[in-house]
């Protein structure tokens, strides 16, 4: 089932103190959304178990786990982090968010190969769905707004996809490039 690292427990036996009840579990829940999991967690009082949930001991407290979120959290890991571009609770979920294999294989190559290349300009994709063989995605970061960004799209993003996924026949872009923080393109 998922595991708590140990700074992942402090911070949880930590935000535990700060509430006035002794009593407490973390409730864990994962859903699947539009371009991947969302993860959501909850101190809540240990009487608050359900008969379906899955009991996790994670030595000082317990970890409650529904019945639909524990195939999606089996072998996941969540870690506290802190650097300097982001803080809090990390999950690191071997399990795929999405259930069609088409777009699993979509998936593997946007984190495997384009979000890294893309990252070196502070940018990344997002995959929405798969449907019909077509890829629809969102751009983000440095992404959105750019006046690259069809370049981006035509010449890199999708002749990658197709390469490595050829079922894949168009990649559709559904950002909406002039609610960038500083859009080339203007609304």
């Amino acid at each position: 089932m998922i595991e708590l690292t140990d700074i992942a427990k402090e911070q949880v036996k930590l935000a535990m103190t700060e509430e006035e009840r002794t009593d407490l579990a973390l409730r864990i829940a994962v859903s699947r959304q539009r371009g991947g999991f969302q993860y959501k967690m909850d101190l809540v009082g240990a009487d608050e178990k359900d008969e379906s949930d899955t009991v996790v001991d994670a030595g000082d407290f317990a970890v409650f786990v529904d019945q639909q979120s524990a195939p999606d959290l089996e072998g996941a890991t969540v870690d506290f982090i802190t650097r300097l571009s982001e803080a809090g609770f990390k999950f690191d979920n071997p399990n795929s968010p999405w259930s069609d294999p088409l777009a699993a294989q979509v998936q593997e190559v946007i984190d495997q190969q384009i979000n890294p290349q893309i990252a070196a300009h502070g940018g990344f994709v997002t995959l929405l769905d798969v449907k019909n063989s077509v890829a629809y995605i969102t751009m983000g970061g440095g992404c959105q707004g750019c006046g690259m960004a069809d370049v981006t799209l035509k010449q890199g993003i999708e002749v990658m996809l197709k390469e490595a996924v050829p079922e894949i026949t168009q990649v559709l872009d559904s950002t909406d490039h002039a609610a960038g923080t500083n859009p080339y393109y203007a609304g």
